[in-house]
């Protein structure tokens, strides 16, 4: 693997770090906006109920569960009912990948009303995912026997955004909740966040900007702009199979959007990677290491995805 022209080098089984007080404190009131968790059609490395413990023994203020397949918001209602005890609250969302029928307002309007937080545009169904497979998207992880996926963009031929679209924006305007732009490209994510400010969308973000969806800084400063925040994701950060760029590069991202338009989530939970918990433990680490300031962290970590889920 490379990255910019330079080896990355393979590593061996994720590490365990240490429990740093000022890690841990800094832990507290942290929200991961995207936690692969299972059960889950992909190999995962611990289940919601495992996160949910860890992230409360934490100090964790909420966590959301992502699935490429399904809702998960039932879920998390029967999670909290079940352990009262647990101060750490719990959500989910849909991606409209194949599975769901793609860009589907019925989906959505059924996921809105379950109290869904966050509608994910396409991942492993969107064109622009399918089209990096051979390449960008080689490594990500497949469910072996799946049908081809059908590809999915929020464009017409016309370049012009669907009817359903629309629709779909409509109804996250309506539930006052998160739009991400999921594995959509660049190209697409302008004219999709143009027209959900429009109508009246206020929550976006942009899944790792720097992984499959192509921005560059110019295009995370427009982003920005138009009041999308940008969404990094820890695996990309730290060792592990998802790891495609190292802890200092995250500055240089931080400092092209700013931290009041940063977060920083997981996007952990599948085998040969950290847990999520633990992914925050490290990354936390290594950024007070190159001096980013608790403030910026609490903010990146914590209070800026809090926001978005109304928890402030």
């Amino acid at each position: 693997m490379t990255r910019e022209g330079r080896a990355m080098p393979t590593y061996p089984d994720p590490r365990t770090p240490d429990h740093d007080p000022a890690v841990e404190a800094l832990l507290q009131g942290a929200v991961d906006l995207h936690c692969h968790s299972g059960p889950a059609v992909m190999p995962r490395t611990l289940d919601h109920h495992d996160q949910m413990l860890e992230a409360d023994a934490a100090g964790f203020r909420a966590v959301v569960f992502k699935d490429h397949y399904y809702l998960g918001s039932p879920a998390c209602l029967m999670l909290e009912k079940l352990v009262p005890e647990a101060k750490v609250r719990l959500f989910s969302g849909i991606v409209l990948n194949n599975a769901h029928g793609g860009i589907n307002p019925h989906a959505v309007h059924h996921a809105v009303t379950f109290g869904a937080k966050i509608i994910w545009m396409p991942t492993l169904s969107a064109k622009n995912h399918i089209d990096k497979l051979s390449s960008e998207a080689s490594g990500f992880p497949k469910v072996e026997g799946a049908p081809d996926p059908i590809p999915v963009t929020v464009l017409d031929a016309d370049g012009r955004l669907t009817d359903a679209t629309k629709e779909v924006l409509d109804l996250i305007a309506m539930g006052d909740i998160i739009l991400a732009g999921g594995h959509l490209g660049v190209h697409e994510l302008f004219p999709l966040f143009e027209e959900a400010k429009a109508r009246g969308v206020t929550k976006m973000i942009v899944n790792h900007p720097t992984y499959l969806i192509g921005c560059s800084d110019e295009d995370i400063r427009g982003l920005v702009a138009m009041g999308v925040k940008m969404e990094h994701s820890i695996t990309q950060f730290i060792q592990g199979r998802g790891q495609k760029l190292e802890a200092e590069d995250a500055l240089h991202l931080v400092k092209v959007a700013g931290p009041e338009n940063t977060l920083f989530c997981s996007d952990l939970g599948l085998k040969g990677a950290n847990r999520p918990v633990d992914g925050y433990r490290i990354l936390i680490g290594d950024l007070l290491k190159l001096q980013v300031s608790q403030a910026d962290i609490r903010t990146m970590f914590g209070d800026n995805a809090a926001a978005l889920l109304n928890l402030q």
